[in-house]
């Protein structure tokens, strides 16, 4: 039996409500698949469409009138994680049922403690919400201290920044329910990013990259697996050209070489590929997997993705 981190990708869940409830089912099914072959299972997700949905409402409700406030990013997170986590463990339950497993599967609303003083809060670059004229975006700047810039000319867009996970808050709850037999879906979107202060943590407006905080839970509950599903079967070299190449296995060292190169784009592979050796460097006896939502299982028998490894 081995203890897996399977971290799921946008392709997952899906970008309105309706597909997610769709989509779910087929997720499910993949993940009560590596429960019926014995495995222990932690869930991870993102949440970029979803946050972003919920963000542009209470931003577009707030500028045009009414009685609506804006709602601080660290709660729209909290939201998601909610939403998300509902429509999963649904289907989850459902799955487990029809299968006649005798386990539970429940989210836990996690928060994961970032620095304060990390470098990224001095260098916002990850856009949220809804898409604003300059001016716009200057009264509410001059209001509320938000930070905006221009998106591939569609319009101003409120950036925030993407800091490093720390800690987990509910690492400890997460323990116990695994350790019980349950299936636990947590740090959703990266987790609600929290910063210490007297006597507990408050919440701050950031983004933490999902595969880092799925890397970072990974590493903490010592995990054997981290599975990260994405949208594509294998990673690759030179992708979607004619020189195309294929990794099925490959070590710590090959794809630091790799990154030097530049082979994997900053937006969609590089930080798969970032937080597997993460959690590498912290487990040396864990295995880190990228591969698509269909071939999860076989990935995990050795017959599909791109595993790497420490050595």
């Amino acid at each position: 039996m081995s203890k897996i981190v399977v971290a799921l990708g946008g392709n997952a869940l899906g970008k309105t409500p309706s597909e997610q409830l769709e989509l779910v089912n087929i997720t499910a099914k993949s993940i009560v698949d590596i429960v019926k072959a014995g495995n222990e299972v932690i869930v991870t997700h993102g949440n970029g469409p979803q946050v972003g949905i919920i963000n542009l409402a209470f931003d577009y409700a707030s500028v045009n009138g009414g009685d609506v406030p804006s709602m601080p990013f660290a709660e729209c997170g909290a939201m998601s994680q909610g939403y998300i986590g509902y429509h999963l463990q649904q289907a989850i339950n459902k799955c487990l049922r029809i299968n006649g497993i005798d386990k539970k599967c429940a989210t836990i609303i996690t928060q994961v403690e970032v620095d304060k003083e990390d470098a990224a809060f001095s260098n916002p670059t990850k856009p949220v919400g809804m898409f604003y004229t300059q001016e716009q975006a200057d009264n509410i700047a001059s209001l509320k201290g938000y930070k905006f810039v221009e998106d591939a000319g569609r319009g101003y867009r409120r950036v925030v920044p993407s800091p490093k996970p720390i800690s987990i808050l509910e690492l400890d709850v997460i323990k116990q329910c695994v350790d019980n037999g349950n299936i636990v879906i947590s740090v959703g979107g990266g987790g609600i990013p929290v910063i210490k202060c007297d006597y507990g943590y408050t919440g701050i407006d950031a983004v933490i990259d999902k595969d880092f905080a799925s890397a970072k839970l990974a590493s903490l509950m010592k995990a054997d697996i981290l599975l990260i599903l994405t949208a594509v079967p294998k990673v690759c070299l030179n992708y979607n050209k004619d020189n195309q190449i294929d990794l099925n296995e490959v070590t710590v060292d090959e794809v630091n070489n790799y990154i030097k190169e530049g082979h994997f784009a900053k937006g969609s592979m590089l930080p798969k590929i970032e937080a597997c050796v993460d959690f590498l460097n912290n487990n040396h006896n864990g295995v880190a997997i990228i591969t698509s939502l269909d071939k999860a299982l076989m990935a995990l028998k050795g017959e599909a993705g791109t595993k790497i490894k420490k050595e």
